[in-house]
């Protein structure tokens, strides 16, 4: 009886878990950030390496596990670099592989997987990985209100997501979060330097934390959401 409750329950946790690959670098968290909230609002647990960090363990036997765990997969391969005088970031299309790999080889629900994959504009990712050539990708142009697009139209079109959002009610739902986020943390002693390199784990808790509080999608306070959207937008 106790194993059939946690099967049921690692099954339930397949259906919603998603698994992020991307880069870590403190560069990409305008990106990562408004991701993880669209992945959380739409009522999905997002998935990542970082999200715990035992020294002993073999990061790649982790990414396996997330990706065994994980029904859904956001890849964003927008950090790929190739040229002659540099090497190409493959961390990305290395776990797009092993994800790709599970669907294709496993068995069971592991069948039943599905991929986003995103770069910073749509062909791009060609010139390092031609094999992807045909392939429907999302492009983000390195912009955080793209990205809340991106992943809340594949979810809607490829995941089934209804209702869902609009993705201009989720961005200002966003920054909302967000500048409630930075003022309530404030008030608890955290500098700007703290919550700009707040974990991810803690990062997520803190989405989620909110959601269920009930806070509604595209609330009242547009103005300040307006006022902190440049915060979030690269040139």
């Amino acid at each position: 009886m106790k194993r059939a409750r946690g099967s049921a329950l690692a099954e339930r946790q397949f259906e919603k878990n998603v698994f992020v690959n991307c880069p870590f670098d403190t560069g990409y968290y305008a990106l990562l950030r408004p991701m993880l909230f669209s992945i959380v609002s739409l009522g999905f647990t997002p998935r990542i390496a970082t999200e715990r960090s035992d020294s002993v363990e073999s990061r790649i036997d982790k990414i396996c596990q997330l990706i065994k765990e994980s029904r859904y997969s956001i890849h964003d391969l927008s950090r790929l670099k190739p040229g002659a005088k540099q090497f190409a970031r493959m961390n990305m299309p290395f776990e797009l592989g092993l994800d790709y790999g599970s669907r294709r080889f496993g068995t069971g629900p592991m069948r039943t997987k599905l991929s986003l994959i995103l770069g910073a504009e749509k062909y791009d990712y060609q010139k390092a990985l031609s094999d992807l050539s045909g392939i429907d990708i999302k492009s983000h142009s390195d912009e955080p209100e793209r990205i809340v697009r991106a992943v809340r139209d594949w979810f809607f079109e490829t995941a089934g997501v209804r209702p869902a959002p609009s993705p201009t009610a989720l961005w200002y739902d966003f920054t909302d979060f967000m500048t409630a986020l930075y003022d309530a943390r404030r008030h608890e002693a955290f500098d700007d330097a703290e919550l700009d390199l707040m974990p991810v784990p803690e990062f997520v808790d803190v989405i989620q934390q909110w959601v269920v509080a009930g806070t509604p999608v595209a609330s009242s306070r547009r103005r300040a959401a307006k006022s902190q959207s440049a915060r979030y937008r690269r040139a």
